[in-house]
């Protein structure tokens, strides 16, 4: 029975039919997830997708934290659920408490849309768990406020917790330690910036991404 993975829509989120073709791409089932709504809906899986929650207006993810549906989010997540933010998703979860850090203006201040290759940090991740150390994905970036920042002590514990899902290769944005992703204690919830949905096909110009959607649904 394939597995079911909701994704959660916001007004200003433009991201959520590329969710839904890289899980069922990869044979899961993408069910869309009103913001509004208080209930998950018994899904095995939630994606918090990429885009402009609410515009980003204060900053991004600082409205969408407060949607009825990332309480029922919240809920999952702690009962184990995999939860896993792209993009505008990521920041999204560091603002509702979900993942440590946050997510400021790129260095430069330079909105960034091209090619970018990540390293694998940790399999320990419903990210990551088909993915060898050491493993180099080419998956696309898309952002304006990408730049992955924490205080030291965050940074540390991150460190010795091995919570570092991804980092880039080639810094691009400016984040600390080259941080691409990072997970939660639990490690049951992963946010990233790049976009592994926009290389789940060789005709999107990578299928890097799909081991990475591959592991969600494994997880799930």
């Amino acid at each position: 029975m394939a597995k079911t993975v909701g994704v959660v829509v916001f007004p200003g989120t433009n991201c959520e039919m590329d969710a839904v073709f890289a899980v069922e791409r990869m044979g899961g089932e993408g069910r869309l997830l009103w913001h509004a709504d208080d209930d998950i809906g018994g899904v095995d899986a939630v994606i918090v997708p990429g885009g402009f929650a609410h515009g980003d207006y204060l900053r991004p993810g600082a409205i969408a934290r407060f949607s009825p549906m990332m309480g029922a989010v919240a809920g999952f997540a702690a009962d184990g659920g995999p939860v896993l933010g792209i993009c505008n998703g990521f920041q999204v979860l560091t603002e509702a408490g979900l993942l440590p850090g946050a997510l400021q203006k790129n260095s430069g201040l330079k909105f960034l849309c091209q090619p970018t290759v990540l390293r694998v940090e940790t399999s320990a991740s419903i990210l990551t768990g088909r993915v060898p150390v050491g493993t180099e994905l080419s998956v696309p970036i898309n952002h304006f406020e990408g730049n992955y920042t924490c205080d030291d002590e965050t940074l540390a514990r991150l460190r010795d917790e091995d919570r570092i899902v991804l980092r880039y290769v080639d810094n691009p944005n400016g984040s600390v330690d080259d941080i691409a992703g990072v997970c939660n204690e639990g490690r049951n919830v992963v946010g990233l910036m790049p976009h592994p949905e926009r290389a789940c096909d060789e005709l999107l110009g990578s299928a890097d991404g799909a081991v990475l959607i591959g592991s969600l649904l494994d997880a799930a």
